[in-house]
């Protein structure tokens, strides 16, 4: 990047991030405002480092725009350590309450950067650069608005620190979904407006007469999370140089609005978007077709259409219209058929190259993602079921889903998108290691399977807890004995998460060494080269 519009604008946003701090109206601003202004300071040092003063090369038309994609992985990696980190601390604050540290790094504050951090800074710059990779290589065309694509990548870094250091200084919208306040909303619709133009334009020039079906999912993802989170986030600030603002809604519309706005954040975010990633890197790692076309253009528009009604089942057995509430089950049940339809194009896309889950770790990963994404669409549909849902909600049995799907099918297409990514993106002949993506796979999958199996345990017996009555009609159980109840299985969670992060960690030495040109000698793995057999 040159030293010109870039630095100057950078200069006048820390210039006005200082002027807020010291003119803000509330305490957690003016401390906000500082964070903005140090980021700010920074980011304009490393513009000016990088500032080139001589004339720039031509740029080859042609040549696909992997800068940002590059930096995409690096920042997926990191977020994906960050957040995972503070997942295993904020399991082990439940275990031992002591862990709280107060005000900045307890639970109720650290939680929302866990979630955010694992969903939005990892799962997002997981969609960011592998939508990028893709969109230029399915359409055989560079990256459309020159440096929009370098924009989008540092804009939406920037949000990722402002949104964790407003949730640990206490500043969001106060609502069931922690959201960052309005200024931090702003900046992201601006990054995701962005965002689609980048992707869209490149689909517009492209070469490549067909859109590949991964581009739809990718649109799709793009075009409805914008619709969500301008919608959920309508509010009117109290004052411009504060952080209190007002949502537009309240009471049981602000409480559908929310779920609207979380279930189609699964729905479009955790699933359409990487439901992209996997038509795209699947076939690419098994050098095999897609199983069915016509079945993943049918998987794409029944997803599209019925996910966005879903939401309510989230609201079952509150001030909800019972009608809304039973059409939110109704579209969830419906959901399973486009869901396994999916699953099932996604494995039977191994027709003829099932001994690669034998030989190579990357399809092994690639498909126990599959795997559980078939699973947790199946376990989202009946836990909406309202019967399941009275003893399910407000359960551990929740979070295991959450964490099944989060862990099982997000983490693991984008560690294998991420591993067949590194080496093209770097101009390397291979990873640094198959043998520790092995050790990665196998280390995230038992993290799951403990995670996930003792939260179903535990969520079921809180249920039954909360709902057990005696002779008299009175409840059996405080609320704090069932609290008592769950801590072995809060002990045996964080050892679960501890076991996930420490397979990131893996990935993270393994991809670091493959960026700097390192190659681990290694036998060749079991089952890779054929073993000769004699003639009969």
């Amino acid at each position: 990047m040159k030293f010109g519009r870039e630095t100057f604008a950078l200069s006048l946003f820390a210039f006005a991030a200082l002027a807020a701090a010291g003119f803000g109206t509330d305490e957690p601003f003016r401390q906000h405002m500082w964070v903005l202004f140090f980021v700010l300071l920074g980011f304009t040092a490393i513009l000016l480092r990088n500032s080139n003063f001589a004339p720039a090369a031509p740029i080859d038309p042609s040549a696909y725009l992997d800068g940002p994609i590059r930096y995409g992985a690096i920042a997926t990696v990191f977020w994906g350590v960050v957040g995972m980190l503070v997942g295993v601390i904020i399991a082990l604050q439940l275990a031992y309450p002591q862990l709280n540290i107060q005000p900045w790094f307890n639970f109720g504050r650290l939680r929302p950067v866990h979630t955010s951090g694992v969903v939005f800074a990892f799962g997002g710059n997981a969609l960011l650069c592998t939508s990028l990779y893709v969109v230029q290589r399915t359409c055989r065309a560079r990256l459309f608005g020159g440096n929009l694509a370098w924009f989008v990548f540092w804009g939406y870094q920037l949000f990722i620190v402002m949104a964790a250091t407003g949730y640990l200084l206490g500043i969001t919208e106060s609502r069931e979904y922690a959201e960052p306040e309005w200024y931090v909303d702003i900046w992201l619709t601006i990054v995701w407006v962005a965002y689609l133009i980048l992707f869209l334009g490149t689909i517009l020039k492209r070469k490549e007469p067909h859109i590949y079906v991964a581009n739809w999912f990718y649109l799709s993802f793009i075009v409805t999370i914008a619709m969500l989170h301008v919608v959920n986030n309508l509010s009117m600030p109290a004052s411009f140089l504060g952080s209190k603002s007002y949502s537009a809604f309240s009471g049981v519309q602000d409480a559908l609005t929310q779920w609207w706005y979380g279930h189609n954040a699964v729905g479009f975010f955790l699933t359409a978007g990487f439901l992209g990633m996997m038509y795209y890197f699947v076939p690419k790692q098994a050098n095999r077709p897609v199983y069915s076309y016509r079945l993943s253009i049918i998987h794409f528009w029944a997803l599209i259409f019925l996910y966005i009604w879903a939401g309510p089942h989230h609201l079952h057995y509150t001030a909800l219209p019972d009608w809304a509430q039973t059409l939110g089950m109704a579209f969830s049940i419906m959901l399973w058929m486009p869901s396994w339809g999916g699953m099932i194009n996604g494995l039977m896309t191994l027709s003829g190259a099932w001994d690669k889950i034998r030989t190579d770790p990357i399809i092994r990963m690639m498909v126990a993602a599959i795997a559980f994404y078939g699973m947790s669409t199946f376990e989202g549909p009946m836990m909406s079921i309202k019967a399941v849902n009275s003893l399910s909600h407000y359960t551990d049995w929740t979070i295991g889903h959450v964490h099944s799907g989060a862990l099982g099918w997000v983490g693991l297409i984008s560690f294998g998108a991420l591993y067949y990514m590194v080496p093209k993106l770097w101009n390397r002949q291979r990873l640094y290691s198959l043998r520790l993506v092995t050790w990665h796979f196998w280390l995230a999958t038992l993290g799951i399977v403990v995670y996930a199996a003792v939260m179903w345990v535990s969520g079921i017996m809180q249920g039954l807890m909360w709902r057990e009555y005696d002779e008299q009609g009175f409840l059996v159980y405080s609320f704090a004995e069932s609290v008592a109840a769950m801590h072995p299985y809060y002990v045996m969670r964080a050892i679960g998460g501890a076991m996930y992060l420490s397979g990131t960690l893996i990935m993270a030495w393994n991809i670091t060494m493959t960026i700097l040109g390192h190659q681990r000698q290694e036998a060749p793995m079991p089952g890779s080269i054929p073993t000769l057999q004699p003639a009969q």
